[in-house]
């Protein structure tokens, strides 16, 4: 892959995977080794993380398609080898942000869908995730509430984190959603009864914590 053309994107835009009865094979070993190499990068570049969780699903039975996807992250790898993740000092160091964001129905082989998440502790980006969800949803509200769910558990780890190396946020913990209906089921206590079908873990609530929304703004 030295000589390959670089790309732009990780992966590209409405690529939907799924395991084919006629499927071209591809080497299952060189297809798993691939991607386990590949998955160490995402301790430095949270970028390819979506795709590489996307990949990952087929690592039982992968196609000629799935390795189109993996040679696809290598030749973004090739376009800026240099990225990473710059930790610097801020003024406001105490300052906790979260960011959640979902794909509907993006796995059309069991049509979960997939969200993910991105934290700061002040203005450096800390923790990540992208994973498909353990339910199907119904609706883009419900995918984007139950990222915001997971979102919450996050900012909590974080701050009994941040509580037990004595430096214990001073300040409401922010997470920032662009799904308008998910931003009024949080702020209208009413909507919450309208809401008991959506899958959620259970969230303590503390008081310390205020739900916000960013319109217009993707977390992705």
């Amino acid at each position: 892959m030295s000589a390959c053309q670089p790309s732009e994107t990780p992966m590209e835009e409405g690529v939907k995977l799924e395991v084919e009865t006629e499927q071209v094979p591809v080497d299952k070993g060189r297809y798993q080794r691939l991607v386990g190499k590949l998955m160490y990068l995402t301790h430095t570049r949270p970028d390819t993380s979506y795709a590489l969780s996307t990949v990952s699903q087929f690592m039982h039975n992968p196609g000629e398609k799935h390795m189109q996807v993996v040679m696809k992250i290598i030749s973004y790898l090739k376009a800026a080898p240099g990225k990473g993740i710059l930790f610097q000092r801020n003024e406001n160091f105490l300052k906790v942000e979260g960011y959640t964001d979902a794909e509907w129905t993006g796995n059309i082989c069991d049509r979960r869908s997939t969200s993910g998440y991105f934290t700061f502790v002040g203005g450096n980006l800390v923790t990540w995730r992208s994973k498909k969800q353990n339910v199907v949803s119904r609706s883009s509200a419900e995918v984007e509430y139950q990222g915001m769910a997971i979102g919450i558990q996050e900012l909590l780890w974080l701050k009994l984190l941040l509580t037990n190396l004595s430096f214990s946020p001073k300040e409401p913990m922010m997470l920032y959603c662009d799904n308008k209906a998910s931003c009024h089921i949080v702020h209208n206590p009413v909507q919450h009864d309208r809401t008991k079908h959506v899958h959620q873990r259970k969230v303590r609530r503390e008081s310390y914590f205020r739900p916000s929304c960013m319109l217009g703004r993707s977390a992705g």
